[in-house]
Formats: C-alpha cells, sequence, structure tokens
C-alpha cells in the first residue's frame, strides 16, 4: 500500500496537469519550466457541439499564477505598468528547432541577447521563436509582472488545436533577475473526444473489446465446467481463477479509460486495482505454468520440497511487477525516465528470465518422463504445450526487439498514435496463449484420466497405449491391466529438478 501512496505523489495528474510551486530550471542563456507533452488530435467540426465529446481540442490555461521573490521585484517601482517577462510556448515535436537554436558563447541560446537581435531578428530578452508553416505556430503566451508586484496571473486561455500531432509546452524567461520564479495553477489538454491523450484515447476501445473477448472465455469455460464439475482437476480450478483475474483486470481498465476521458484524471482507486488484479494474474499464470511443466498432478502428485521455492519466487515476483505497474500507470500519463524505468523494469526481467528457465527445464524432464513411461497422449498434450509456450517466447523476444526500436527511433514521441499497439500486443498475446492452455486442459468426462495416478493404468506397452479420444476432440490412455510401477522417494536440492522427493520410478 505503500506504493500507492507514493504514486499518489509522484506525477502529472491526467490530463490536467497541475504545478504546485514548480520551479525554473536553468537551460543555457535561459530558465524553463516544463508544462506537459501529449498526443493531440485536430479540432474536428460539429453541427451541434455538446459535452466532452463536443469535437474541440485545446490546451486550456486556468489560474496559472507566478511568484517572484522580494528582490527581484524591488528592482521596479509599483508604477511601472509592466515588467520581467514570462513566455508560456506551445509547439509541435517536429517544430521543435523553431525555438532557440542559435549559437552564442559556446552554447545553444534560447533567449535573444543584444548581439542575436541583429542576426536573427529577435526581440532580446525574448525567447527566439521561428515560424512554423503555420505563421501563428509555435504559439506563445506572454505573460509580464506589474509595477513592484510579487505575484501575477496569466489570462485565462484556450488554445484550440487544428493540426495534429504531439504538443509541448514549457514557460521560459529570460531575465536572470527573475531567478528562484515559481509557478502554480493548471493546464486542461482536451481531445475531440474528451479528456485522455491522443496515445491512449484507442486503448479504451480496446479494453471493452478486451472485456467481451473474456466474456466469451468465460462463459464457455464456465459451461464446461459446470457439466463436468464431478471430473474437475485441481489445474482446471487455477485456470478458473485466472480467467476470472484476466476478466476484472481488462474490465477495470476499460472503467479506468472512460473515467479518465470524461474527467481529465486518473482514478487512482480503478486504476490500482486494475494494476493490482492484472500483477496477480501474471503471478498466478507464471506459477500455474511452472507447476504443471513439473509434472505437478500428472507424473507427481506433489511438489514435495519444491513449493516453498514456488511460493518465494511468485511472491518476490508480484512484488517487483506490482511497483513497476503501480509507479507507471496510477495518477501518471507520462512515462519513466530512463534510469527510473530501468531500476523497476530489471527486476522485472530477471524474475520472467528464472521463470522461463525453470519452465523449460522443467518440461524437457516431463516429456522425458512420459516418454519413458509411455504415456502417450499425456506425452501429446504435453508437446502441444510446449510448442505453445515456446512460440510464445519467440514472439514475446522479437516484439521486445521491436519496442526497442519504436523507442529508439522515436525519442520525441512523434510516433505516439501507434505508442497504444505495445501495451495492446501483450495483452492480446497472454489472452491468446491462457485460452489455448484453457482449449488443451478443458473440462471433459475424461479429464480425470490426465492426473496423477498410483493405482496401476501408468505402465503399459505400444499395443496397450492406443489412446482414446474424448468428447473435447482430446486423447485420453486405454487402462491397461498391468501393474503399477513402485516408487521410491529420494531427496534432490536442484532447484530446477522435477525430482525433489520422487525419483523416476523404476521398472520391475
Amino acid at each position: 500500500m505503500w506504493c500507492f501512496v507514493l504514486a499518489r505523489i509522484w506525477g502529472a495528474q491526467g490530463s490536467v496537469h497541475e504545478y504546485h510551486k514548480g520551479t525554473f530550471v536553468e537551460n543555457g542563456n535561459a530558465y524553463l519550466f516544463y508544462g506537459g507533452s501529449e498526443g493531440m488530435h485536430a479540432s474536428v467540426l460539429k453541427e451541434n457541439p455538446s459535452g466532452i465529446a463536443n469535437g474541440r481540442s485545446y490546451i486550456g490555461f486556468d489560474s496559472i499564477k507566478f511568484r517572484r521573490t522580494q528582490k527581484s521585484a524591488s528592482r521596479h517601482t509599483e508604477y511601472e505598468s509592466s515588467n520581467s517577462l514570462v513566455q508560456a510556448i506551445i509547439f509541435e515535436a517536429a517544430d521543435r528547432d523553431k525555438i532557440g537554436g542559435s549559437a552564442y558563447g559556446g552554447r545553444i541560446a534560447i533567449c535573444c541577447t543584444a548581439d542575436l537581435a541583429d542576426v536573427e531578428g529577435c526581440r532580446q530578452g525574448e525567447v527566439i521563436i521561428r515560424p512554423s508553416d503555420n505563421p501563428d505556430w509555435p504559439f506563445q503566451i506572454p505573460v509580464h509582472f506589474y509595477g513592484d508586484s510579487l505575484e501575477t496571473i496569466m489570462p485565462a486561455e484556450k488554445v484550440n488545436i487544428s493540426k495534429t500531432g504531439m504538443y509541448n509546452l514549457y514557460f521560459i524567461f529570460c531575465d536572470p533577475q527573475l531567478k528562484g520564479l515559481f509557478i502554480e495553477g493548471t493546464t486542461h489538454w482536451k481531445n475531440p473526444s474528451g479528456y485522455l491523450p491522443g496515445r491512449m484515447a484507442p486503448l479504451m476501445t480496446f479494453y471493452g473489446l478486451m472485456s467481451l473477448a473474456y466474456l466469451v472465455l468465460g462463459v464457455s469455460w464456465i459451461l464446461q465446467y459446470i457439466r463436468y464439475w464431478k471430473d474437475i482437476l485441481a489445474l482446471q480450478n487455477y485456470l478458473t481463477i485466472i480467467i476470472a483475474l484476466g476478466m476484472f483486470e481488462v474490465t477495470f481498465w476499460y472503467f479506468e479509460y472512460v473515467n479518465f476521458n470524461v474527467t481529465g484524471k486518473r482514478p487512482m482507486g480503478i486504476t490500482f486495482w486494475a494494476v493490482t488484479f492484472g500483477t496477480f494474474k501474471k503471478t498466478l499464470s507464471r506459477i500455474l505454468i511452472l507447476v504443471v511443466s513439473m509434472g505437478y498432478g500428472v507424473v507427481r502428485p506433489t511438489l514435495g520440497g519444491l513449493t516453498s521455492k514456488v511460493i518465494v519466487l511468485g511472491a518476490t515476483y508480484f512484488l517487483a511487477a506490482e511497483v513497476l505497474d503501480v509507479f507507471e500507470h496510477v495518477g501518471t500519463i507520462s512515462d519513466l525516465s530512463g534510469k527510473a524505468r530501468l531500476f523497476l523494469v530489471l527486476p522485472v526481467a530477471i524474475l520472467d528470465a528464472f521463470f522461463i528457465l525453470w519452465i523449460f527445464t522443467s518440461l524437457s524432464k516431463t516429456l522425458e518422463k512420459l516418454q519413458a513411461r509411455r504415456m502417450i497422449a499425456k506425452l501429446e498434450l504435453y508437446r502441444k504445450f510446449t510448442n505453445a509456450l515456446a512460440l510464445s517466447v519467440i514472439i514475446s523476444v522479437a516484439w521486445i526487439g521491436y519496442e526497442i526500436y519504436f523507442k529508439a527511433t522515436d525519442p520525441f514521441s512523434e510516433q505516439w498514435q501507434r505508442a497504444w499497439i505495445i501495451l495492446a500486443f501483450w495483452n492480446i498475446l497472454t489472452f491468446a496463449v491462457l485460452s489455448v492452455i484453457c482449449a488443451l486442459w478443458a473440462p471433459s468426462q475424461n479429464s480425470t484420466r490426465y492426473a496423477y495416478s498410483d493405482d496401476g493404468g501408468e505402465n503399459f506397452d505400444d499395443e496397450d497405449a492406443l489412446p482414446l479420444k474424448s468428447s473435447t476432440g482430446f486423447e485420453t490412455e486405454k487402462p491397461s491391466l498391468k501393474p503399477e510401477r513402485k516408487e521410491r522417494k529420494s531427496v534432490n536440492t536442484d532447484v530446477f529438478s522435477l525430482d525433489d522427493d520422487t525419483e523416476e520410478d523404476k521398472r520391475e
């Protein structure tokens, strides 16, 4: 819960950017305060505009206040009409080279000096701005202090967005005497369909569709579950929980985006639960795949001494993933900075790699056991399971490579209209893997024939191993009259071993 509290303090609050005693940072010969950036769609003309989805797209300034120090104000008298200029500069990412850019004193100058005034044709003491294709852009709003006042209020204004793009807002002053100035207030960034940032807007529709997809999967699974409830395995109970968690997760995300679109702020309560359900689902899914890969319930009745190791790994993963997802999503819309994200992503990546290594090591040993015991139907089932996991890992690695390429080639987020696909892909892949596992282990009247048994039927030759077709199309073993092999227990401390408390059965 502590991470939720910290996240509440950290980061911008949705499309309503709030500034609380924001301080300016020196950059070259200027002082800057970053007001935010978002993908904005151009305004759409409508006959009867109303409500949030009225087609208007703008950046609104509301109660923006600047407060300077007494020392700065003392340079002026109460009779002066205006002094000490502060400029609000809005520009599209493609026009970033239109702001400043002249070399002066060995550094890039943002503000116009006496020497640059003749070269650039700019006004001394103001930001150097070159017009883009649209002569009114980059857009600037000048704000002055009056007399010896300590505070000035920026007039309320809504800057219309007539061109789709990634827009940036900076508050800049050039007068060194204003050092120590701070800003308070809010800005509203609205798109034609609401307050959702442009790169997030498609996700609202996406999560709505994912909710329907999980509903279809859930209903199909429950109908089978109820029909064959007498033959349900423990594995199928866990799959039911994972489907439910997935349904809760995408539904919470859908309502989170709906609320965000209407209010302009991320509803942190809904976001927190969406993140938590998602993290719990990811953790439980990994644990389930791991224990299935170990052959739990198929070639061994318990995990033995490995149980505590699996629990510790799962708990560690849950904590690391929860912290990462909370800091990425709860109350924020901006990506984490490089160092902060690396610090949080690295533990999750290491744990994921450990899961993958353990899963495929365990699968290899389980396949060997099934082949040695000549459990043909179970072996075929596990081969399909292995192929599905291997394919998902290959696709995941390829997609991670694409993500790295995407972000490396788009440092200024100019491809923001495609950014939502990055997040959507992982949800689709997770749903696809879950659907495959549900299809492989769907409840049926023959479900229990895939379960571990020590009362015969586990040791048979090729002729007796002819599989039967179940009602779901899966193969099941034909019972054999040959006696069950005896098992002998032994201790093994290898973390990747299936034989923690049981050794491979020996034939009599």
